[in-house]
């Protein structure tokens, strides 16, 4: 995707806090201790109008909804597989070209949030 040849438009869920059972470390893979996550999400669509209002409106709550189950998953060892299933509900709208998923561990180390993220176009996704 190339910005300086299109216009486009950003939605953003930021900071999304959930709690789930993920990680690999012995201590993460106890349900009654599930992890803190923060999740950001950035959709990118191409603008094809002039003026917003033409567009519509990208519907992020299909994704909040599914995040906000996240308490009710079974443990999942890896953030890339969470990262995944996001990414699929991103492109859930045929209009949204790429994405932007990050997931932070807030409260798995005292000194640190580890996080992962990837960038996404549907291009490659498919």
């Amino acid at each position: 995707m190339n910005f300086a040849q299109s216009d486009h438009v950003i939605v953003r869920l930021k900071n999304v806090v959930v709690e789930t059972s993920c990680g690999i470390h012995p201590w993460e893979q106890h349900p009654e201790r599930p992890n803190k996550l923060s999740i950001d999400v950035t959709l990118f669509a191409k603008l094809e109008h002039r003026r917003l209002e033409q567009f519509g409106y990208i519907d992020y709550d299909g994704i909040r909804d599914f995040l906000k189950q996240f308490p009710n998953r079974p443990h999942t060892p890896l953030l890339e597989t969470l990262l995944d299933e996001i990414v699929e509900k991103c492109f859930a709208d045929e209009r949204v070209d790429a994405c932007h998923v990050s997931i932070t561990k807030l409260n798995i180390f005292n000194e640190a949030q580890p996080s992962v993220e990837v960038y996404r176009t549907r291009a490659k996704w498919k």
